[in-house]
């Protein structure tokens, strides 16, 4: 008996030794740095990791990319995964056709094309699609992407812009519509801009050209307007606007349709703009101010001669359309479409009339109103969901919208504005049935009181037992509102059994300006508490059990995953930020980070500061807590929120951190933040798939999951 139980207690001796996993972390060299905060000393031992230029780095980023790609190729079922994964992100995609001169494009993917190819079609939007532009053709590895897309008013030309490796910068180049010839010019540096013509040329935004040393990481300064005739020198390009006295401001110009006023939009933080505006057609015109400060929003949406109709949210948390007399811009508005108790989230105008996009508890509803504002009728839902794509021409009757939900990819619709009909004008062909799986829409108290809505997707036939391997996924952020979309990767966790939650929590705009602001500055902390209470929601109400529930989140979501994993490690087993911004007290002297104080504050203040430093992932990672097995994303071409972030942020874990779980970093190779839209992503589908093969098998692997 004796030797029998001591055999047992050897043996569960050696299976626990087996899953508390030692690691061997590179060795991260620590420096002494260490910065003054209004009287408090933070060490910053890691600094060196920001220089993403220098050698050290390189090596430090092979090591660490070594031992994490060793983890990854032993979960089993990994290659099997990527299969299944390649498999459902293999179906055809096309978007919503839009109007550039008397011609339609669309946007056309195969399945499994890196890029999606720029179609035209000729003359009306059911004719034959040609390819136009196919940035598969200009990079064999798919790292080059289209960005916007311009069409001069008499449709000869279009400018398009193209990101490499997936950087913020961007270049544009211009194409000839009928003869398919590229003009010879390239307009290089331009970041945050947008293409509005006007005449035989347009208006775009640049900054001057930096250093090479500071091309990814630099600081953007002096954004400027300029004009661009078709078949000149870049360098012949006439200068539209400047400010010298403020370096931290961003600048957008555009045109109305019929180019009778150039638009000026100035920004200096996440949220807020400016508005100026010029009479095109008289050429001793003046600027007229329309808006002189930061407070509100402000988008023009269209114009009939000199009235201007624009989306605001002065004075009206959910926003609302108003018009003024643009030669008279000081002169009282008037409110066109009054505010709601829904978000209005777009307008657009087609047939004479205005199509609103509104949000209702974070779906979407399409109503239409004639141009007095009065309602007209609803557009046709089929189901709750997200109508990602919305286009439409000013003089046609036709429209097209997508809508997208959790358990399918968009459907397009073309509806008549003046027979009120609708029919399915795309529907992409699945390997799986979308009707195997359900969707709810849950609402959950948060620390104090405020009620917080949450969808739930998962697959039919669901037991509430608390063991359900969860994924719980937030934004928080940016007046950016999180709803229903279409994820390749959450399907193939979805048919293995994992339940899959959406928090809308606060910072976002599911309802209005209010719910953003409530989550920003020094409420930031109210994200947070939202998010674990959604957690906690999913706990007690069976789903699922803090064993089986990860958490994954990118960019201002990745910053909330470091953060409710330093807050509540107990309630997580695996973390996924990925893109995050970790190091919330030098974010902003990277590139375009000081265009986020709006939403965080900055530790140039002391009481942003302090409130900072509270919740900063990198600087509230402690000894001897277990946290979460966390894997880290970034790329090391990401210049909007740079590598450093995350490579401070693994170093500081790998460091502190003695327990069982992994700590690892995956670090993408000429990558950039690469955020994906209806038309996917600026990485390239053989990235993503590699990517989400990586973090689904670690997420799967480490909740306790395999592969049916």
């Amino acid at each position: 008996m004796i030797k029998l139980t001591t055999l047992s207690a050897l043996l569960c001796i050696s299976v626990q030794l087996s899953l508390a996993q030692t690691f061997t972390y590179p060795s991260t060299r620590k420096t002494d740095q260490v910065d003054d905060y209004f009287g408090t000393k933070v060490a910053d031992p890691y600094r060196w990791l920001e220089n993403d230029k220098s050698a050290e780095t390189a090596e430090w980023v092979k090591a660490e990319n070594t031992v994490t790609f060793d983890y990854l190729s032993k979960i089993p079922f990994r290659a099997k995964l990527k299969d299944r994964l390649t498999k459902l992100w293999n179906f055809p995609k096309q978007s919503a056709p839009f109007k550039g001169g008397g011609n339609y494009f669309m946007y056309m993917n195969d399945g499994l094309q890196n890029q999606y190819v720029l179609n035209i079609l000729r003359g009306k939007f059911n004719a034959q699609p040609e390819p136009f532009l196919d940035p598969n053709k200009m990079a064999t590895d798919g790292t080059v992407n289209i960005g916007n897309v311009s069409v001069s008013k008499d449709g000869t030309w279009l400018a398009y812009e193209i990101s490499k490796g997936g950087s913020d910068w961007s270049e544009i180049h211009i194409k000839n519509t009928w003869s398919g010839k590229e003009s010879p010019e390239k307009i290089e540096w331009v970041k945050f801009s947008g293409i509005s013509w006007e005449g035989n040329g347009f208006y775009y935004s640049r900054y001057d050209a930096p250093d090479s040393a500071n091309i990814l990481k630099g600081k953007n300064e002096f954004h400027k307007v300029y004009y661009h005739k078709v078949g000149t020198d870049q360098r012949m390009d006439k200068l539209v606007y400047m400010d010298k006295e403020h370096a931290l401001r961003n600048y957008g110009a555009g045109t109305t349709e019929d180019e009778m006023y150039l638009l000026l939009s100035a920004s200096e933080a996440s949220s807020g703009n400016s508005l100026m505006i010029k009479n095109l057609k008289n050429k001793s015109a003046e600027w007229k101010t329309v808006v002189a400060d930061f407070e509100n929003e402000y988008s023009v949406v269209d114009n009939d001669s000199n009235i201007i109709y624009m989306l605001t949210n002065k004075g009206a948390s959910n926003y609302k359309l108003v018009k003024f007399d643009a030669e008279n811009p000081s002169t009282a508005w008037q409110d066109v479409i009054p505010e709601s108790s829904d978000v209005l989230e777009e307008v657009v105008v087609g047939f004479n009339r205005f199509i609103a996009r509104y949000m209702k508890d974070a779906h979407s509803l399409l109503k239409v109103f004639d141009k007095n504002g009065q309602f007209m009728y609803d557009i046709p839902m089929e189901t709750v969901g997200t109508v990602d794509q919305l286009s439409a021409s000013k003089k046609d009757p036709y429209i097209f919208y997508s809508l997208n939900t959790f358990i399918a990819p968009s459907t397009l619709y073309q509806f008549n504005l003046s027979t009120k009909l609708y029919t399915i004008f795309f529907r992409p062909k699945l390997s799986y049935n979308p009707s195997d799986y359900e969707t709810k829409q849950v609402f959950f108290n948060s620390k104090d009181g405020t009620k917080v809505p949450m969808f739930i997707t998962y697959k039919k036939g669901i037991v509430l037992n608390g063991k359900n391997p969860t994924l719980l996924y937030g934004y928080g952020g940016f007046n950016l509102p999180q709803t229903p979309i279409f994820k390749v990767e959450r399907m193939v966790f979805m048919e293995n059994g994992g339940v899959f939650a959406m928090a809308n929590i606060r910072g976002g705009s599911e309802y209005g300006e209010k719910w953003h602001e409530a989550g920003t500055k020094l409420q930031k902390q109210n994200v947070f508490n939202d998010f674990i209470a959604a957690a906690e929601f999913l706990i007690s109400e069976k789903y699922t059990s803090p064993e089986k529930l990860g958490i994954n989140g990118r960019s201002n979501g990745g910053l909330l995953v470091g953060a409710v994993m330093t807050q509540r490690p107990d309630l997580f087993k695996v973390a996924i930020p990925m893109v995050g911004v970790m190091d919330m007290l030098r974010y902003h002297t990277f590139t375009i980070g000081w265009a986020w104080k709006g939403d965080y504050g900055s530790s140039e203040d002391e009481a942003n500061f302090k409130n900072l430093l509270s919740y900063s992932p990198l600087h509230n990672i402690r000894e001897n807590v277990n946290y979460p097995a966390t894997l880290v994303t970034t790329g090391d071409h990401d210049d909007r929120v740079v590598p450093a972030h995350s490579f401070k942020f693994i170093s500081t874990l790998q460091e502190k951190y003695k327990g069982p779980n992994p700590a690892l970093i995956r670090i993408d190779v000429n990558a950039g933040h690469a955020g994906t839209t209806v038309l996917g992503s600026s990485k390239p589908i053989a990235k993503q798939i590699e990517e989400q093969t990586d973090i689904f098998s670690f997420l799967m692997y480490n909740l306790g999951m395999t592969m049916q």
